[in-house]
């Protein structure tokens, strides 16, 4: 249940963001963009995976090509005053003295100097920061994210308050036509806390204090890199802080699944046959895809190559997806002298398995859900299904739906964008259920279907004619324990339409 509390919340600011005019949006364990195509969901959904890729842990890539924040965060010592080395050497020597029997955890204020450089640190990440938001959608320049009638710079604002002392940390990026700008504010009275009873904890931050409180002052070189490493471990203690839920790894989920795990396959022969013809040919200037389609299809093709994660209990959601919608298994298998995975559909009491080309949409949709859950997803991530509705029947829908809420359940934090009606109620009776007392609710394999109201957020996104863009806006559940998402409009008109044809057909008789 690690993951289920609401205190992990950061709220996401955006104005003049792509088609979005303004909105904001408070990242909930489970959060639910919805409304008409074209108002911004995919857009706020890549946005909310780009800083998840830049101030969260690595993805456990072969390659690890996407670091962290603050592994890029390097102080010379320039960049660091008398006053503020003084500071540092201050906390170096309390943290030496710091001694596992004095209390559960020892508190060392940071000085408004320390605070200082460690914000100009991350205040120099406006570069790097927008690149990446560029690389997730694509794009070459940080200025086709303002929205066209805008004259102003693009806004993104972040806001989270802290479990420990209730900390407030704002962030602010500006994306402009010329150049980006990024802004961070945290309290002036900041900590940094040791718990003592974590011997490697205490351990590690003693020879930290020891190899800078002894660094030869007059050694440029020594100093400044005994400088450095301590700033840039402060720099992780306040990016978790400061930023967090969005320390946790993303993983992305693209809409048209089907046709991206069908498209693999041409990927993985275009790998081998570049592979078989090096040297023989000029490499050809292959089409940029964004960042998002990138990660997903780099994901699935060194699926099997991805380092062993540490914790595989999240793969028994996989086997209960597969028996509750899929009726078959998933399966991997490495194609002969490659490695390259190849994936496969074993139906329930056939021999065979068939290639995932040759089994149903439904499946080919479902299938990366299945593998990242079984290969790569852990509690605590964040995963982001664009329309999880894709190719599914309506029954399969509300299933699927419920699964989510047990992914939920289960320490993943989710994403979802939809068009679905029946996603929606579904969602609905998700929450309401966690109202029943606990015999009445339903259970299926040991999973539960039901969520707090305050685990589940919902934001509807609305075209504005008059504002150019789209506006977006919480909803929240009605006085029928409906999320009020318009949809019962468009099956009004519809009733309306037959009723009217109808009426028509009858008075020509």
């Amino acid at each position: 249940m690690s993951g289920l509390s609401a205190h992990k919340t950061m709220e996401l600011e955006v104005e003049n963001f792509g088609p979005i005019v303004e909105g904001k949006v408070a990242l909930r364990p489970l959060t639910v963009f919805m409304g008409p195509s074209n108002t911004g969901k995919s857009y706020l959904a890549i946005l909310i995976y780009a800083l998840h890729r830049y101030f969260g842990n690595d993805i456990e890539s072969s390659r690890r090509r996407y670091p962290r924040m603050y592994r890029s965060f390097r102080i010379d010592r320039k960049g660091v005053s008398e006053e503020a080395g003084d500071a540092l050497k201050e906390l170096a020597s309390g943290v030496m003295s710091a001694k596992a029997e004095d209390a559960v955890e020892t508190v060392f204020p940071l000085s408004n100097t320390i605070l200082d450089v460690l914000r100009s640190g991350f205040e120099a990440q406006s570069t790097s920061l927008s690149n990446e938001i560029c690389r997730c959608f694509g794009i070459p320049d940080a200025k086709d994210l303002v929205r066209k009638w805008s004259r102003s710079s693009a806004f993104i604002g972040l806001s989270r308050k802290s479990s420990e002392d209730d900390d407030f940390f704002t962030h602010a990026l500006h994306l402009g036509r010329s150049k980006s700008t990024f802004k961070t504010t945290f309290p002036n009275d900041f900590s940094l806390r040791i718990d003592n009873s974590n011997e490697y904890e205490l351990e590690r931050w003693r020879r930290i204090g020891e190899e800078f409180y002894f660094a030869d002052d007059t050694d440029d070189e020594e100093w400044g890199f005994s400088a450095s490493r301590i700033l840039n471990n402060l720099a992780g203690i306040v990016l978790s802080r400061a930023f967090g839920p969005l320390d946790s790894p993303a993983y992305y989920l693209p809409a048209d699944r089907t046709g991206v795990m069908h498209a693999h396959n041409v990927v993985v022969s275009a790998l081998i046959e570049r592979a078989a013809m090096a040297g023989l040919r000029p490499a050809a200037n292959t089409p940029m895809l964004s960042g998002v389609l990138a990660d997903f299809l780099e994901q699935l093709i060194e699926l099997e190559r991805l380092p062993r994660r540490r914790h595989r209990s999240l793969s028994y959601l996989a086997t209960q997806l597969e028996q509750a919608i899929l009726g078959g298994a998933i399966r991997v298998e490495k194609s002969e002298g490659t490695g390259y995975p190849r994936f496969t559909y074993k139906p329930e009491r056939w021999k065979a398995s068939l290639p995932l080309t040759n089994a149903s949409s439904m499946v080919s949709e479902l299938a990366p859900v299945i593998l990242y859950l079984r290969y790569i997803v852990r509690s605590e991530d964040v995963v982001i299904v664009e329309e999880p509705e894709s190719h599914l029947h309506p029954a399969m829908q509300v299933e699927f739906t419920r699964w989510l809420a047990a992914l939920v359940r289960s320490g993943i934090r989710v994403l979802v964008t939809t068009h679905s009606e029946w996603v929606v109620e579904e969602l609905s009776n998700v929450v309401r259920r966690s109202a029943l007392p606990k015999v009445q609710r339903e259970k299926v394999n040991g999973s539960d279907f039901y969520l707090d109201v305050n685990q589940v957020g919902a934001w509807l996104f609305e075209p504005s004619s008059r504002a150019k863009g789209s506006t977006v806006k919480e909803i929240r559940l009605d006085e029928g324990g409906l999320f009020a998402s318009g949809f019962d409009r468009v099956a009004m008109a519809l009733h309306n339409n037959w009723a009217d044809i109808q009426g028509k057909i009858g008075a020509g008789k």
